[in-house]
């Protein structure tokens, strides 16, 4: 017994050594940060202020290693990403802000029904926006240098952001890794497209609705949305389809994605003329689009004809559940009409 007490202890040492080491290296780092800040032309009150409120994180660490890879397919995320209740949620939430959602959607010329989509798949329709201090994520994420460039990249732009005077230090919070408010950007997104659709002189993604709604679709126009299309469609296939034309899986980057899309994509004529069906079986559209198939998990799953809306989902979040998930919703959303 005394034996195990004795490696026990000397485990709960060994533990806070390598704390103690960590958070010695972590000032220095933070020393380091704040010389190249100066540098870079950022005032030194603001450095000093904004650097006095980070700290190690660990359990930031711990969240960016060992993020969940349970196996999932569109048949078991779609019913926990896009449950009933945050249809209905949706719906209610569309019609208490229909008025400043089609002013919104005007401007900007993106459907409402996918700025509501975003809104809720993102932050819950603003109820979940994160606690952690933005700062002492980022920093804490670039110390740990496994992708130190990006997230100092982050770090200017959310001092950017205070410079500016959108949001106070104390009020900025975001998510475990620096993505903050109802719309969940990550600090150079907010610099490119957030908006201050309420002229007050900040640009409010965390507590003006207003502010986000525009902020969402700003993005969504910016990267190419054409509000004369929707997302897609799901479809189905005949038994003996060639797989060649299904956009090609396992991109690293979106530029290669984009070249895949390209290979796949063609007119829904060439698609009816191919086999392919909406998922009742009838006909597809007789409209003059393009579209690229679509296979979120395999041959067996879930098929989609995308358009080119649907790329600018994948601009947002490069995942084939996030984009198909924000599709579905804003379809539950249109139909029955509101």
């Amino acid at each position: 017994m005394i034996k195990k007490l004795a490696v026990v202890l000397c485990g709960v040492c060994l533990s806070s050594s390598v704390m103690a080491k960590t958070q010695a290296e972590f000032q220095q780092y933070l020393t380091n940060l704040k010389q190249e800040a100066i540098a870079k032309g950022y005032d030194t009150q603001l450095i000093e202020q904004a650097f006095a409120t980070a700290s190690y994180k660990e359990k930031v660490i711990s969240a960016d290693k060992n993020q969940p890879e349970v196996k999932e397919t569109l048949e078991t995320y779609l019913p926990k990403r896009v449950p009933q209740w945050k249809i209905d949620r949706a719906r209610k939430l569309y019609k208490e802000n229909q008025e400043v959602l089609e002013k919104v959607a005007k401007d900007f010329g993106v459907q409402a029904r996918f700025i509501v989509a975003i809104w809720g798949l993102e932050s819950n329709f603003g109820a979940i926006q994160g606690g952690h201090n933005v700062i002492s994520s980022l920093v804490t994420l670039a110390f740990d240098g496994r992708r130190e460039a990006l997230y100092k990249r982050q770090l200017w732009a959310a001092l950017d952001i205070l410079k500016s005077g959108h949001i106070t230090l104390d009020k900025f919070k975001g998510s475990w890794a620096g993505a903050m408010g109802q719309t969940q950007f990550m600090p150079t997104s907010f610099n490119a497209y957030a908006v201050d659709y309420n002229n007050d002189g900040r640009k409010d993604i965390w507590t003006t609705k207003e502010d986000a709604f525009a902020s969402i679709a700003n993005y969504l126009k910016q990267e190419g949305w054409d509000d004369n299309l929707t997302w897609g469609r799901q479809v189905q296939l005949p038994a003996d389809f060639d797989q060649q034309y299904i956009l090609k899986r396992g991109t690293k980057t979106r530029k290669q994605w984009l070249e895949y899309w390209n290979n796949s994509e063609r007119s829904l004529a060439d698609w009816q003329a191919l086999g392919v069906r909406r998922a009742d079986g009838s006909d597809l559209p007789n409209v003059a689009v393009d579209a690229a198939l679509v296979m979120p998990d395999d041959v067996n799953g879930r098929m989609y004809l995308a358009y080119d809306n649907y790329k600018v989902f994948m601009h947002w979040n490069r995942s084939y559940y996030f984009a198909t998930s924000v599709g579905y919703l804003s379809d539950r959303i249109a139909y029955p009409k509101i």
